[in-house]
């Protein structure tokens, strides 16, 4: 039965009726009653999905726009990322969590949800269960945040552009920031994966700090290959006119591709993924997403 319920869920998030929202609640549907039947499966491609939908976003994106969004954008991640750790960091200590949990779910709230924790993890030499517990923290958010930020973007009338800018700082996860902002409006997109996947380059030199501060020697730092690929794409769709007869196809199937992406990660939440968080990871996780989510707000409202 589960693996029946988990291919309908599936064929739908394929049809135009399916977004990513819905999606994800359906994964997230599925995974507290009938169960996730391929929990190796989804955790496998999660992240190839969401990288190569990614990149077909940059077929529909102007590289002009991008880089006016994205200089408008820098100082805001730079100060963003470094409060968030330094809070991260002094709340940690407050609640007396284990400084690698601290560190991850810092990061991962700092930068780009799991993409960040997957890259630091190696570099702290994290343990699995450290991992495990930073992950479902930072999806759990996720998951809130894709249906809270749009409802809350309307109710302030907030612009296309601020939305974007909100939801490329303040979301932690890149595929919710995408869905959330898709659902929004087409520029809010544009504006929101651009600076997020600038936000996203911030992983290597924080690795690398990482490696400094906690004295690890001999690891490798992952470069986020994927983000080249979405620039290159960009590049192709704003300079070469060739491109423009498919471009709209990989557009389409991108989107596709990232609304089977947040299938995944519901499914992927079980009741038991959710209970191992624990209520101090948690409460770290909820302290730093309400300061980021809120100063962030009130900047975007005030300049």
């Amino acid at each position: 039965m589960s693996r029946l319920g988990f291919g309908l869920v599936l064929v739908f998030c394929l049809t135009p009726w399916a977004s990513p929202p819905v999606a994800l609640a359906l994964g997230l549907g599925l995974a507290q009653t009938l169960g996730n039947p391929f929990p190796a499966f989804t955790k496998k491609y999660t992240a190839k999905l969401l990288q190569y939908s990614v990149i077909g976003l940059g077929f529909g994106m102007n590289a002009h726009s991008a880089v006016q969004a994205g200089r408008q954008g820098i100082l805001f991640t730079i100060c963003s990322i470094v409060g968030t750790l330094v809070l991260g960091y002094a709340a940690g200590r407050w609640l007396k969590l284990g400084r690698h949990v601290t560190h991850l779910i810092s990061c991962g709230t700092a930068i780009c949800g799991g993409s960040a924790i997957a890259a630091v993890g190696p570099v702290l030499r994290a343990k699995d269960e450290e991992m495990s517990v930073a992950l479902a923290t930072v999806f759990v958010l996720n998951a809130i945040a894709l249906f809270a930020f749009p409802a809350i973007g309307h109710s302030l009338n907030l612009s296309q552009q601020q939305f974007g800018l909100w939801c490329a700082i303040a979301i932690h996860d890149t595929s919710s920031v995408v869905g959330a902002a898709a659902a929004y409006g087409k520029e809010a997109l544009e504006v929101a994966t651009t600076i997020k996947l600038a936000r996203a380059l911030w992983i290597i030199p924080v690795a690398l700090g990482t490696a400094m501060v906690f004295k690890q020697q001999g690891v490798k730092v992952k470069l986020p290959w994927f983000i080249l690929g979405f620039v290159g794409a960009m590049l192709l769709n704003t300079y070469v006119p060739a491109t423009h007869a498919v471009g709209p196809w990989l557009v389409q199937a991108a989107r596709m591709g990232l609304t089977v992406t947040l299938f995944f990660i519901g499914a992927g939440l079980s009741l038991q993924a959710i209970r191992s968080v624990g209520p101090k990871p948690f409460a770290l996780g909820v302290l730093l997403w309400v300061v980021i989510s809120s100063a962030s707000l009130y900047v975007i409202l005030h300049t």
